[in-house]
């Protein structure tokens, strides 16, 4: 498994997070064929016993995306054997995995968006760095639609006010540009600016989010802001920074922009990926539709 880790990390180039992940799901499978079958030889693992393991991930609550997730981790794994003339066959081939439900991307209304920038407090506060900071973490997860890990991992570098556009390192390090409204660029000039104040000579200049103690952004923190604005507008279950993602791609959709350039601006590598968002347009068109034709 070590080197299989090693090709994920080097010829791959997945994240340390999808390598942990990896490795989890590869030795929950390796404990499971211990455990149920006293199999300790990849050689002796046939088909039978994968698909026993992923019905006793079902059996304990696991959803159909999380058990996919899991056979895909153990499918890469055998197919890397494989190829490197370590197993004389692949028992994941003919392996196919529990139907996925589709569910529609959950978003915020627009009317709703435009309530919480009124409500998001702009300056003259008792803190005005942390003020600034969340109004511009929310404005550009709406105003961009990138995923958290990239907010995070945002670099003062990666921001051309000249061009007024961003530069963003994506899922395997794939890199993209995006561009920014005038409106995000004057908060962001805005915040950079109380940035520099708050922390004087002392700021760290690589990171462009910071905590109060001058310290990269975490994950949890970037949750709770979010979750904390979105509870102002939003009643709904699910107020993640995604969620955000699922709102900028919805509402880009809804206002006619091309599908494949949402598809570049996510940084989706296929449009199928995309090609979900379009569901909640057409919902919106029947909504129209049901409202506004006589016979409907």
């Amino acid at each position: 498994m070590e080197d299989f880790l090693k090709y994920l990390e080097y010829e791959k180039r997945y994240s340390p997070h999808t390598i942990l992940s990896y490795q989890n799901d590869i030795l929950q499978f390796s404990n499971y064929l211990k455990s149920e079958y006293e199999v300790d030889n990849l050689g002796d693992v046939s088909d039978f016993h994968i698909k026993s393991w992923l019905a006793s991930q079902i059996d304990e609550g696991k959803s159909e995306k999380t058990v996919n997730r899991k056979l895909s981790v153990v499918r890469s794994f055998f197919h890397y054997l494989a190829k490197q003339s370590n197993l004389p066959k692949n028992p994941t081939k003919k392996i196919q995995g529990p139907k996925i439900r589709k569910r529609l991307p959950v978003y915020v209304e627009e009317s709703r968006m435009e309530q919480l920038s009124t409500i998001i407090p702009k300056n003259g506060t008792i803190n005005e760095f942390i003020d600034q900071r969340n109004r511009l973490i929310i404005e550009l997860f709406y105003s961009t639609g990138i995923r958290r890990a990239e907010l995070i991992g945002m670099k003062i570098s990666d921001i051309d006010i000249y061009q007024s556009q961003i530069r963003v390192l994506g899922k395997r390090n794939k890199v993209r540009i995006i561009p920014l409204h005038k409106e995000i660029l004057t908060l962001l000039t805005n915040y950079l600016s109380v940035r520099r104040q708050f922390f004087k000579s002392e700021i760290p200049d690589e990171w462009v989010f910071l905590t109060e103690k001058g310290e990269k952004i975490y994950p949890q923190l970037v949750y709770r802001i979010v979750n904390s604005y979105l509870s102002l507008v939003s009643t709904q279950d699910k107020k993640s920074p995604h969620v955000l993602r699922h709102t900028f791609a919805t509402h880009m959709l809804n206002n006619g922009a091309d599908l494949n350039a949402v598809k570049e601006l996510l940084g989706h590598s296929s449009l199928a990926a995309t090609q979900i968002y379009t569901h909640n347009t057409i919902e919106k068109l029947k909504k129209v539709y049901q409202q506004a034709h006589p016979k409907a």
